[in-house]
């Protein structure tokens, strides 16, 4: 497949500036919201079709260069023996929380392939698509999975999650490793349904500090992006809130980094070296602007990052609910028409 957005995740030269939306499928989209009023986000998940007409939305509404199959990055915490469910108002919660060493022990390994609902979603809109733009894939980072799971749900301080890691260093290693071991196969299973590319979302990896980040988590992430890459596909690798360490996160892997909106991207892409592809990093609070004072940050990004073969434009997280669809659809115009 010819693609500027995998030319891009190899560095490679394009005619121009690929671009796609994390959270691209959502609330903004008066579509989504309609299938959402009769269906739960789980049961969107777990039907295929719902999954991938969901996911096939934004491309025909925006135009982006990639789609991403719509899905949830907790799912595979189900087959692993936890009760997960979407609380209106709150968003995950995880009833059967681990907390014990038993807990960890009771966590199954063997059951991925409860996950094949997500394969024969991305094996739909990768039909549907017939090679207009290619799926992305995605996955959560084991922090960000492990710290659901010990906290239950959101956290502001995640202090289960580190006193958990501080207090028995083993247990955490174990629950990391176990992760790894139901989340790599997972991933691969979705390249095997025709996924171009996979993103690995560390959603909560900001709440850490570098030191306990590079002791704690970096070995599980940088293991989980090796056996992705293992099947030849580039792996774009997202943590939010990580400016502070940002060479530390590279250094876990990444063809691709992506970098939030709390950094400027022409530092980070110079803070490691250039030695991966970027993407971001657009505030999504910016799409809010009047549609001029937009232009103008879009095209800023674009002269940020220069001529250098290797950005994806994106946000630096994903869109808000109440974005006004006209002004997503004009910053895939903005990228589009932009010459350096």
């Amino acid at each position: 497949m010819s693609s500027r957005f995998l030319d891009a995740c190899r560095r490679r030269p394009t005619d121009v500036r690929p671009v796609w939306f994390m959270r691209q499928a959502g609330r903004y989209l008066k579509q989504y919201r309609e299938i959402r009023a009769r269906h739960k986000i789980l049961e969107i998940c777990k039907r295929p079709d719902l999954a991938a007409t969901v996911t096939l939305q934004p491309v025909e509404i925006l135009d982006v260069d990639a789609a991403i199959i719509f899905a949830d990055l907790l799912l595979p915490v189900e087959p692993m023996g936890l009760k997960l469910d979407f609380v209106s108002g709150e968003g995950p919660v995880i009833e059967n929380p681990v907390r014990t060493s038993s807990d960890v022990d009771a966590l199954s390994i063997s059951n991925a392939d409860d996950l094949a609902y997500v394969g024969e979603s991305i094996q739909i809109v990768v039909r549907a698509l017939g090679g207009k733009v290619p799926v992305i894939g995605f996955v959560g980072a084991p922090f960000t999975i492990a710290s659901y799971m010990i906290e239950g749900g959101p956290s502001r301080s995640f202090l289960r999650t580190k006193q958990l890691m501080y207090r028995d260093e083993v247990m955490w290693r174990r629950l990391m490793g176990k992760i790894v071991d139901v989340v790599g196969p997972f991933a691969l299973m979705q390249v095997g349904a025709g996924a171009r590319a996979i993103q690995v979302f560390d959603s909560w990896v900001g709440a850490l500090g570098p030191d306990d980040y590079v002791r704690y988590v970096a070995p599980y992430s940088r293991a989980l992006i090796e056996r992705i890459r293992s099947s030849s596909v580039p792996v774009i690798h997202f943590g939010t809130g990580a400016a502070g360490f940002f060479k530390e996160l590279h250094a876990a892997g990444g063809d691709v980094m992506g970098v939030d909106w709390r950094v400027n991207i022409d530092q980070a892409w110079m803070d490691i070296s250039y030695r991966s592809a970027v993407q971001g990093n657009l505030d999504p609070a910016v799409l809010f602007s009047p549609l001029p004072e937009l232009k103008a940050r879009v095209h800023e990004l674009l002269k940020r990052t220069g001529v250098r073969p290797g950005h994806i434009f994106n946000l630096g997280h994903g869109i808000l609910p109440e974005t006004p669809v006209e002004s997503v659809k004009a910053v895939v115009q903005f990228v589009r028409e932009f010459r350096p």
